[in-house]
Formats: C-alpha cells, structure tokens, sequence
C-alpha cells in the first residue's frame, strides 16, 4: 500500500507545515527533508508526493481516485525515485541507473516503508559494493523532467539519500534544481546532509524532522501490533525515536527471549560455582553459530550497562523489558563500580576471541569460569 499522511507515525508539525505549504500555494520547489534514521523522512516525503499528485481537497490524498490507486503500487508515471545502486555482475559496462532496480525498490516500500539503508543494501545483495547514485542518473533525470506530465498536473523526483550521489551528478541537476520546470517538486531525503555538496544545498529549503517521540512510537505499537501498554513502553524506551528500531525488537522478540534466557543462566551458574552446569551452558552456546554468538555477547554487554544503571533508581534511564526488570531487580546489586568494567572486558575479549575464529567451546567455558571471580566481587 502506498503511504498518505494519516500513516506518519507521529511528526504531527512537520506534516501539518506541509500540508498548509501545498494548501497555501507555498511549497519550494526542492525540499531537503532531513533527520536521524527511522523518523519517517521518506514515509513523509511519499505522503506529500500522493497529496500533492491526487490533486483532491481535504486533509490527505483520497485514496480513491485513478491516480491513489497507481501511488499506492508506487507506479504512478510522475513520480519518481532516484537511490543508490550497484552494479550488475556480467552486466553492460555502463553505470547502473534506479529504473535498473525499480522492481526491487517497489517491493521493499510496499512491505515497509520504514526501512532503513542496510534493509536497501540486503535487498541488493551489495556484497562489497558500495551502492552510489552514478552520473548517469542526472541524464535520467532531466530527460524524464522534459517531458509533459503524463497525468497533467505535478511531477515529483524523490531523492533517497542524495549525500550518495557522485559529484558529477550533483553538478548536472544543479540548474534543474535550482529552476525547475514548472509543477516539478525535488523530495531530497538525507541522514547525512552534511556530505551534500553545498551548491545543492543552497538551492533546496531545508526541513529537520527530529525522532519520534517515544509517547507516539508507544501508540503506534499498541495500535498496529497490539501490545500491552508495558511492552509498548518498553520498545519505545529501547527504540530511541526510531520507528525501525522499534520494529527490529519485536522481529526478535523469539531471539531477543533466548539471549536473555541464556544470560541469566550464565550469571547464576556463576554466582552458585556450578561448573557441570558451566560446562552444559558453554556447549548449548557454542551449538549456536559465530553470528548467534556475538548478537547473545552484545546482549550481554547491554544487560550489565542496565543493570549498573538500575542501581541509579532512575527508571527514564532504563532501557528494559519487563522480563529484563523482573531479572534486574534482584541482579542489579552485583554489578557495581568495582567489578562492572571486568566483567564488560570479560565479554568484549570473549567477543574479539569469536570473531578470530577461536575453539567456542574453550571460549565460552573459560569466561564463564572468571565470571565467577566477577560475580562474586561485589
């Protein structure tokens, strides 16, 4: 489905300032629409393009007529996309160009279009490429922009993270960014605006959309995913202000819920001296794989923070679940100042150890024998 401004989640000043600029007859010509990852910078972006391409009355896109149903698969003949791509292995020698990769992008916007870059970089299967918007793409533009409006009102170019663009492109759109023809709108959707060339920069009205509030991520979880009040709360604390974010935790939730199985095993194995059940916990880990391995590390590693936290009494600072917190709240007293950066040395070297490739067995089993030391240093 396509996105319409009643599908932001949160930003509610941003898309009310939009709205009233196209209402208004006041909207600039080239946009850079800006911010940190997962605050809804391209869903607004399209919500504005469908608004201002269906042309109705009203609050938001109608969702009806023949140009929301070709937005809504995103093949509506005056919008556009431009993002970074890659190459094609045994392809022509010529740089690649976003209609190339149309199909791809298309699928991955109608599944979520709260995806993130490396969501973009596994859909194209970059291996070691690093995707670019390539000078090619500007002659793409412009022939595209010379041409009459197919369905004879707005033309829209979205731009998703023009800081990936070469330099040569850039300088090929400046004078079409900087007069464009008429009823044509630029959407440049950044994370890193500061890696922009300032010649395009000065040519485009700059809009900073901050995170999402964790009161309108809450609600957006309970809404969409139905969860409890608790556990929405939780997520949003985790999420920072960031939509993918919040939908990562629960995509793991499963994972999320071993990891922490398996850390409470570990400390109170350590804390009752149980080397059988030492030995059986390191062989369950090691069974895992190296990536399983170093995600349940990490997990670790952001446990001990929040427990060391814990002992502040300062629940905004706490970044749990309520399975976490029912653990913490008799764990948190042993980790303290005087043995919380052994013990997060101990899983950083256990770490670095996985990622050489050493025996996971004799890994695991030995950090687990010096948390006991650790452990019982409170």
């Amino acid at each position: 489905m396509g996105v319409f401004f009643k599908d932001i989640i949160g930003q509610t000043a941003i898309v009310d300032r939009l709205r009233r600029s196209v209402d208004e007859n006041k909207l600039a010509h080239a946009l850079l629409i800006s911010g940190p990852q997962g605050n809804g910078k391209l869903p607004i972006a399209i919500a504005l393009a469908n608004y201002l391409l269906c042309g109705g009355s009203g609050n938001d896109a109608c969702g009806a007529c023949p140009a929301c149903v070709k937005l809504s698969k995103y093949i509506h003949s005056d919008l556009h996309f431009v993002f970074p791509v890659k190459k094609k292995k045994g392809g022509s020698d010529s740089a690649p160009v976003s209609d190339d990769y149309i199909a791809e992008w298309r699928d991955l916007l109608l599944k979520n279009p709260y995806f993130s870059y490396d969501d973009w970089l596994a859909r194209l299967d970059v291996e070691n490429q690093q995707p670019m918007i390539y000078e090619r793409e500007s002659s793409e533009i412009l022939h595209k922009l010379s041409m009459q409006s197919r369905e004879g009102g707005w033309k829209v170019v979205i731009i998703w993270l023009p800081e990936k663009m070469k330099e040569a492109c850039s300088n090929k759109l400046l004078k079409i960014i900087e007069e464009p023809p008429h009823k044509t709108l630029f959407l440049l959707v950044s994370e890193e605006p500061d890696k922009i060339i300032a010649t395009i920069l000065s040519r485009t009205q700059r809009i900073d959309v901050p995170r999402i509030s964790q009161t309108d991520i809450e609600n957006a979880l309970i809404s969409r995913y139905g969860l409890a009040f608790d556990d929405a709360k939780a997520v949003a604390q985790q999420s920072a202000g960031n939509w993918e974010k919040a939908e990562e935790q629960l995509s793991v939730s499963e994972e999320k819920a071993l990891y922490l199985d398996l850390f409470m095993q570990l400390m109170r194995v350590a804390y009752a001296r149980n080397i059988r059940e030492m030995k059986a916990w390191s062989e369950q880990v090691a069974a895992m794989g190296r990536e399983r391995q170093k995600r349940l590390l990490e997990y670790c590693q952001r446990m001990i923070r929040e427990n060391f936290i814990m002992n502040f009494k300062d629940d905004s600072m706490l970044y749990m679940s309520q399975a976490e917190r029912n653990f913490s709240v008799r764990f948190s007293p042993f980790v303290n100042e005087r043995n919380i950066f052994g013990i997060m040395e101990e899983l950083s070297e256990t770490q670095r150890h996985i990622e050489q490739n050493v025996n996971a067995k004799m890994v695991f089993f030995d950090m687990s024998l010096r948390m006991i030391v650790w452990i019982k240093n409170r």
